[in-house]
């Protein structure tokens, strides 16, 4: 019933959007004198501002055409290199990469965003390396016939990407990811597999959530298990391929996303009126960029997402030396050559300080000298990614630890 209200809102809001931005066209258009007398201009910006808020979003593209790397620019050829039912695997490249370029697979979390909200991370590690990504597909367009996606299903993704890529690859998770990132590192150690991964980093990840606990930590343990099956998971309607299917939907996951912060974002839907009434399209643009990602959600397989809720939020299971992958526990002194990389941020309010840095501590068994943490100092959860201090500070962090951890010597870009 939740999801079928929710479409019929969607349609209704993006009439009225299609109409909105009609009527700031027209506002706007310079063959018409109205639109600079009276309230034309602040009308005119107040739609266009509606607008932009109500209309429906896709699935947004990459759009990395090039990189530049010591002045010279290379062409970036993108492409699917492995289908799977619930995530692909994309490949990016460029031209003026050595042959012997490192090899990274960077774990896009499955948190409601599309893997696209890591552009900028793809963008910047491409200067060097050859990388991978998971693509997750949104979960109301995956058929029933596909089959469940839970945590088991994530971690042998992950074990089957790096059987794809081959021996010797990196992997860097982005938040979520990080704790069956970690998990699948150390199942394929204890196994011996010869596509563990050289190098593991872990960015702003829930590792241990009792380390300095953020509201959306104290969200997930005030609230019995049973309270977000029957708040927040609803079923797929008839409309989309995954009819049937139960997820926690976008739509959801979007109104949790504004409500942390939303006095914020509604200054910000602010600024871009007042940039838009002042003709500043510039800025308006900057804004309308981030929001049109920041809005592009996609549901979440209700089994993995009350599995990560249980496992990872209420029981600890992983440090607590519980979780357990197909029947069997998961045993973190397994990781035995794997050097782990932890990064942080000092004003991240997703995972605080100390939930990442958890992962060193737990693989017993790892050498110091393959442990490394780093404090991203007077950065938020989303700057650890993306944005000017994840490119001059912390990603050269990130080429350094594959570089000494790398048979054949990196490139460090500058």
């Amino acid at each position: 019933m939740l999801y079928n209200a929710y479409e019929l809102q969607r349609a209704m809001l993006s009439s009225a959007a299609a109409m909105a931005s009609v009527g700031a066209e027209l506002l706007s258009n310079p063959v018409l004198p109205l639109g600079y007398f009276g309230m034309a201009p602040v009308l005119s910006s107040a739609l266009d501002v509606f607008a932009h808020a109500a209309s429906p979003r896709g699935k947004p593209d990459f759009d990395i055409e090039s990189v530049t790397v010591d002045g010279k620019t290379h062409n970036v050829t993108e492409a699917i290199v492995l289908h799977r039912p619930f995530g692909n695997l994309l490949r990016f490249s460029h031209d003026g990469l050595p042959s012997d370029a490192p090899r990274l697979l960077i774990v896009a979390p499955m948190s409601g965003h599309y893997a696209t909200l890591l552009r900028g991370t793809v963008a910047r590690m491409l200067e060097s390396c050859v990388v991978y990504i998971t693509d997750w597909a949104d979960a109301k367009l995956v058929p029933l016939s596909a089959g469940r996606f839970d945590l088991d299903d994530y971690i042998d993704y992950l074990v089957e990407y790096l059987e794809f890529i081959g021996p010797g690859a990196h992997v860097l998770a982005v938040c979520q990811p990080s704790v069956p990132a970690y998990a699948a590192t150390a199942i394929m150690g204890a196994n011996e597999h010869p596509c563990r991964p050289a190098t593991l980093t872990m960015m702003g990840g829930p590792i241990d959530t009792r380390e300095a606990p953020t509201s959306v930590n104290d969200l997930a343990m005030q609230r019995p298990l049973e309270w977000f099956e029957h708040s927040v998971i609803a079923t797929v309607p008839l409309a989309y391929p995954g009819a049937g299917r139960r997820v926690y939907p976008g739509f959801l996951q979007l109104a949790g996303f504004f409500s942390m912060n939303l006095g914020n974002h509604i200054m910000s839907h602010y600024g871009m009126f007042k940039h838009l009434v002042e003709g500043d399209g510039e800025s308006a643009d900057a804004t309308k960029a981030f929001y049109d990602e920041y809005r592009s959600v996609c549901d979440m397989s209700a089994d993995f997402y009350l599995q990560t809720i249980e496992h990872v939020f209420q029981k600890h299971s992983l440090p607590n030396n519980e979780f357990v992958h197909r029947g069997q526990r998961i045993d973190l002194r397994a990781i035995r050559e794997t050097a782990l990389l932890a990064i942080e941020g000092e004003k991240d309010d997703i995972s605080g300080i100390g939930q990442t840095k958890a992962s060193l501590h737990l693989a017993t068994k790892l050498p110091d000298s393959k442990k490394k943490y780093y404090l991203a100092e007077n950065v938020g959860h989303y700057g650890i990614f993306n944005g000017s201090k994840w490119r001059d500070r912390i990603a050269p962090v990130v080429e350094e630890w594959i570089a000494t951890h790398t048979k054949t010597p990196l490139k460090i870009v500058a």
